[in-house]
Parts: structure tokens; sequence; C-alpha cells
């Protein structure tokens, strides 16, 4: 069969889009800011408001056409450079080949396989509700940041201004851990959502092709990009059957675990592994002992 292209966001949309907490912490870097104070309220000794001076209203200038200088020439449109073309061999025609094998093709919705697919399904389910409890963790976090502002403002005239700037720098202080906190904890979510991904995606690279060399077919295309087939072309409802037969569960890195850390534990296989496998290439025929390269990845990729 050949390697099929396709764009990953499609098939890991419906289970990284639930779980992308970017915009969670760049929300908390947001915060309005007044003056050079990075954002937090640094409260000024009481005294009584002075009246605002009254503005005087002037009028912007209008724009006068300058004068070109009778000494500078009107620039010009450059015109491309001529440059030298020195002559190339000339290419003879090949000889006739054998013609390539008649095209069987079928097609498949990877998108649909994955929303019919318990294991995606499950994984959703289980990053969401780590994705909720982040969310509503950071809210908490930034009720606290705002309540602490408040009484800092309350409290300023009965303050120094030394007690005034240590509030101020550990508030400073706290936030730049939290959002560091939360930061590495969203980074936590995703690389768990790419790990139950990827078993999925190996899952059906193999299922894929039995079900097609089960037609007989050697061709498969994404149905989104096909204007036009008929029924006995599409293998995606007996992908998604297949996959959920044999892969109902994904593992899923605990929420206390950092994959990374698991991955360098030797415990399981990982990507760099899959990485390196890839680059050795071939196995020599008596090799028995050398591991299978990976296939080729079946979701798209642009």
């Amino acid at each position: 069969m050949s390697h099929f292209s396709a764009a990953r966001f499609m098939a890991a949309s419906a289970l990284l889009a639930s779980v992308s907490l970017t915009g969670l912490v760049q929300a908390q870097a947001a915060e309005p800011s007044s003056g050079n104070n990075g954002g937090w309220f640094v409260p000024k000794t009481a005294q009584p408001a002075a009246p605002a001076a009254p503005r005087a209203v002037r009028r912007a200038p209008v724009a006068q056409p300058v004068a070109q200088d009778g000494d500078e020439p009107m620039q010009q449109p450059e015109t491309p450079p001529v440059l030298p073309q020195p002559p190339i061999p000339d290419s003879p025609d090949l000889p006739k080949g054998a013609p390539p094998p008649a095209a069987l093709v079928g097609v498949i919705s990877i998108p649909t396989v994955m929303r019919i697919s318990s294991a995606a399904a499950e994984a959703q389910r289980v990053l969401g509700e780590r994705r909720d409890k982040l969310a509503a963790a950071a809210q908490k976090e930034q009720a606290g940041w705002r309540a602490e502002q408040q009484k800092l403002q309350e409290s300023a005239r009965t303050l120094t201004s030394d007690q005034i700037q240590l509030r101020e720098r550990h508030l400073q202080e706290r936030r730049a851990k939290a959002q560091r906190d939360f930061a590495n904890r969203a980074r936590i979510i995703q690389e768990a959502a790419n790990v139950s991904l990827n078993q999925i995606e190996r899952e059906l690279v193999r299922i894929v092709r039995q079900v097609a060399a089960s037609h007989n077919m050697n061709l498969v295309l994404h149905s989104e990009q096909v204007a036009l087939h008929v029924d006995g072309q599409d293998i995606t409802e007996e992908t998604a059957k297949v996959l959920n037969k044999i892969l109902p569960h994904v593992f899923i890195p605990a929420e206390d675990v950092d994959p990374e850390v698991l991955a360098k534990s030797g415990k399981m296989p990982t990507t760099a592994d899959e990485d390196t496998g890839s680059q050795v290439g071939p196995a020599a025929p008596g090799d028995q002992n050398a591991a299978p390269q990976a296939p080729a990845s079946i979701l798209r990729k642009h």
C-alpha cells in the first residue's frame, strides 16, 4: 500500500481541541497594567486631588505637500538586472517502463473514525475533566490575586512606602509562581493527549492497511478530498468497527504523572525509539532481531 498523506489536526481536533490550555495561561498574563508595575496596583499617599488644568484645544496642522528638490531626480521603478544564463545539458528521453498497476480506489474519513472511536471518546472525556479542573483552579487563583490587590489598596493609607513595596513584591512573586505552575500543568495535559492520540494513530495505520487489503484496494484517499465515490469504496465504518474491537481503550498517563518523566523512566517505548528506528534504515535480510520501521502516518500533516 502507498503511504497516506493527511492533516493531523483533522483527526486530532476531536481530541486535542478540548485540552488545549494555551489561552488559559495567556489570559492570566493579560491583566490590565498600571504604569511600570507589571500590572500590580501601587497605592499612593493620600493627597487631595488637584483640579485638572484646562487643556487648550489645538488644531492639527494640515500636512503640506513637500516640494521635490530640483536636484533630486524622481525615483523610477527598478528594472530586473540582466544576468548570465549558462546553457544546460539536454535531457534524453527515458526508455519505456512497465505501467503502474490499475488503481483500485477506496476512501476513508479519519475525522469520522475518530468520532466513532471509543478510545478517542474516553481520552476526550478524561482529559476534558482535567482541563476543567485546571481552569477552575486558575479562576480561583485569579480571584485571590484581585482580593489581595483590593486589600492592599484599602490599607494603603496605614502602611509605609516600604511596607507597600514589600506586599507588592510578594504579590508579584505569587503571580509568577502560579503562572509557571498552570503552564506546566497545561503542558502535562496536552502531552497526555498526545500520548493517547499517538496510540490511536499507530493502530489506525495498521487497520486501514488491513481493511484496504481485504478489498484488494491499492489506493485509499481521504473522503474530504474526493468529490464523488460509490458506497462500496468507503471503508470508514468498517475501519471504525475494527478499531473499536482492537483498541477499545487507550493508556492515559495519570493526572499526577508527567509524560516526559514517564518516558525517561524506561517503563515503556517512547517516541525517541520510533525516531531512532526510522533513522537506522532497512535491516539486512538475515537480521531477524531488527526492529520493524514505524509505518507512515495516515493523519493529515498540512
